[in-house]
């Protein structure tokens, strides 16, 4: 089926995730406001899938976004595809419902379109989404995530949320939810890093295998936050293949990279903070990717991970100890 603007993946639930969404995380350098105009800016150029969270600290401002391009008639409400996630520190099952009702609070929304748990690495419950004891490192706690799931599962029961889904799970992590006993809804989705250098092909045959949708962040490389991310890794948007395959069709490396991972029947999440960009990463629904292409591009993985935040590796549920 050839992907066209409004694309959409059919998630087991029923309900329909567009293929392109824009992402919404600022680092420190862009102002929660530029993240808000952004989304604005996303929303005007076709993008009806948004991504957010509240750990981003923004959702206050891209709920404002949302809401003004619905009130100027660009958009109505069914039209926005809206994810936002559960933090570490509210996955105890009496916190689950807090943790969303913040984000429909702060977006001014009745519910969102999908809910999914941000990590499987739960931290101390409470209000203090990085809590840390004396010595300064990060609190851990260790729910089962079964219990974690139920709770999510009462939120949609409730229609605070049409779907449910999960980040950054391993594929061992998602068959326990999966084999859990007495589960209602299967995750719809697994949000991941994925890109040309982390192409997640075991993970994505896994996903495909039992109906859930991988759903690639981080797909033109990473923010190189410092302290966060590797400085010396290579970029994508500097890979050399990349940039002959996007000269040879009159393309930018960004567009040739998203395309791979669409064909692949991922969902793929773009970001920018600059209008010119935001729309060019949109237009990748008017050109193919051959079969040399895609067989190219297969071979740039690297298996290498941007996000692989080592100071949390002691955690009994870090996922990346698993290859995929």
């Amino acid at each position: 089926m050839a992907l066209k603007p409004d694309s959409y993946v059919v998630l087991n639930d029923g309900h329909k995730m567009p293929v392109l969404g824009f992402g919404t995380y600022a680092p420190d350098t862009y102002t929660k406001e530029q993240a808000g105009e952004s989304a604005k800016v996303a929303i005007e150029v076709g993008y009806r899938h948004i991504d957010c969270a509240s750990m981003y600290g923004n959702e206050v401002e891209v709920g404002q976004a949302i809401r003004s391009k619905i009130a100027d008639g660009t958009v109505k409400r069914e039209d926005i595809f809206y994810t936002g996630k559960l933090w570490n520190n509210n996955q105890a099952p009496e916190r689950v419902r807090i943790g969303l009702e913040k984000t429909l609070k702060d977006l001014q929304l009745d519910y969102i379109d999908l809910f999914i748990i941000h990590t499987p690495m739960e931290f101390k419950p409470g209000d203090d989404p990085m809590p840390v004891d004396e010595n300064g490192k990060v609190i851990f706690h260790n729910t089962d995530i079964r219990e974690t799931w139920k709770a999510m599962e009462a939120c949609k029961d409730a229609g605070l949320v049409r779907s449910i889904g999960v980040s950054n799970f391993n594929h061992k992590q998602l068959e326990l939810i999966l084999n859990m006993p007495g589960l209602k809804y299967k995750p719809v989705c697994d949000q991941v890093e994925c890109h040309i250098y982390l192409n997640q092909s075991k993970l994505l045959e896994f996903c495909k295998s039992r109906d859930i949708v991988l759903v690639g962040y981080s797909v033109l490389g990473s923010s190189r936050v410092e302290g966060w991310i590797d400085q010396n890794s290579p970029k994508v948007l500097e890979d050399p293949v990349v940039n002959e395959v996007a000269k040879k069709l009159n393309r930018t490396p960004a567009q040739v990279a998203e395309r791979y991972l669409l064909q692949r029947g991922i969902v793929v999440l773009a970001k920018s903070f600059t209008a010119k960009r935001i729309k060019e990463n949109f237009q990748v629904f008017d050109f193919e990717l051959s079969a040399e292409d895609m067989k190219r591009l297969d071979g740039v993985n690297k298996n290498l991970r941007y996000l692989s935040i080592e100071a949390w590796k002691e955690h009994p549920k870090y996922p990346y100890h698993e290859e995929y």
